[in-house]
């Protein structure tokens, strides 16, 4: 098995997610303001083990990954981002992320996503990396374009989202970018 990819950043430390990660993952996924624009979401610590076992089933089904991210020497938390959906034929994943919100605005994503945009196209032979973002999300939209991503349009009403429906913005970068 190969060993899961560190990544460091000159403030942060991408890592595999590990069991005494599970508090910190609950915290940040019961919290109704991140939970907000984020697709899951648990209420006990119990329920957050899925998330977990999702985070762990990515790497070994090599269908994307996800990190932890954290301070580099490993003692605080701030979030986790990486790539799902992995599409091998297509040569596509879709990037995702959330921190605490203790650490909103203090340029973590900015730092850490072109990091994990480059792992996708360098070593998982990615050529188009996408985010879907919900319409709404007007903090999301303004760090998809800091990062670079392209807008290509809106899917009006394609999901619904606690009894409603809900538009998702495309964005997308591509590898010759």
């Amino acid at each position: 098995m190969l060993e899961f990819p560190t990544i460091k950043t000159e403030r942060f430390l991408l890592r595999q997610f590990v069991d005494s990660d599970l508090a910190n993952v609950y915290k940040g996924l019961s919290d109704p303001k991140i939970i907000k624009y984020y697709g899951v979401s648990y209420n006990t610590l119990e329920e957050t083990k899925a998330q977990m076992k999702f985070f762990a089933d990515l790497e070994k089904e090599k269908t994307g990954i996800w990190w932890a991210i954290c301070s580099l020497n490993n003692k605080t938390f701030y979030g986790a981002g990486g790539l799902n959906s992995l599409n091998k034929e297509h040569k596509k994943a879709e990037i995702g992320f959330w921190l605490l919100t203790a650490f909103w605005g203090k340029g973590i994503m900015t730092e850490v996503m072109p990091l994990i945009c480059n792992y996708g196209f360098k070593n998982m032979d990615l050529h188009r990396i996408e985010g879907f973002v919900e319409t709404d999300n007007v903090n999301c939209k303004n760090a998809m374009k800091k990062l670079d991503f392209i807008h290509e349009g809106t899917m009006k009403d394609c999901e619904i989202k606690n009894g409603k429906f809900i538009s998702l913005d495309i964005y997308a970068k591509l590898n010759n970018q």
